[in-house]
């Protein structure tokens, strides 16, 4: 079993890097949305509000100023679930403060045979694989500088990537078929 920190310990990355932090997201929910207000509120049919003051926007759109990017690819399902569904409503917030998320089917996601956990890859150079449990929650992180295992993550990023559709568009068509 690799060495896992909390999640906290990692924190710092993403006020540090210089250029990129990619997240590849790849499951069907997260129990820390499950147990929020914006998530509850969604399933009762009230969209999430953005928050632009949320410590994450703002920090995203000082990275923004410094000109380095934020960038996630979703992983989802067709149908998307009930939690891929919230994170695509709730997205809004994220991009206008400057992140790029993107959604890229699960089937398309196999098919490039993209990693099956999800990851935080900074500068391509660090890359955090998140441990996540059966119930969704987070258990700890693992830093992996390994060279080889980076380049994996780096290769996986740049196959997903120009695949992925931008989520708004996604979004438009899942709510327009519900």
């Amino acid at each position: 079993m690799p060495a896992l920190v909390p999640f906290e310990d990692i924190v710092h990355l993403f006020g540090e890097f210089r250029h990129t932090a990619f997240r590849l997201e790849t499951r069907r929910g997260y129990a820390s949305d499950r147990a929020g207000a914006r998530y509850k509120a969604f399933m009762r049919g009230i969209e999430p509000e953005e928050q632009p003051e949320h410590p994450w926007n703002a920090n995203v759109r000082q990275k923004a100023v410094q000109g380095a990017r934020f960038s996630r690819v979703r992983i989802i399902d067709e149908p998307p679930t009930d939690g891929q569904r919230f994170l695509m409503a709730a997205a809004a917030g994220n991009i206008a403060a400057g992140e790029d998320i993107r959604v890229l089917p699960r089937a398309e996601a196999v098919r490039l045979e993209l990693p099956d956990y999800d990851l935080w890859l900074f500068d391509s150079r660090t890359l955090v694989r998140l441990h996540i449990d059966d119930q969704d929650v987070t258990t700890g992180v693992e830093v992996v500088e390994d060279p080889a295992e980076v380049l994996a993550a780096c290769r996986a990023r740049d196959r997903a990537w120009p695949l992925a559709a931008p989520t708004a568009e996604v979004w438009a068509q899942v709510r327009s078929s519900a």
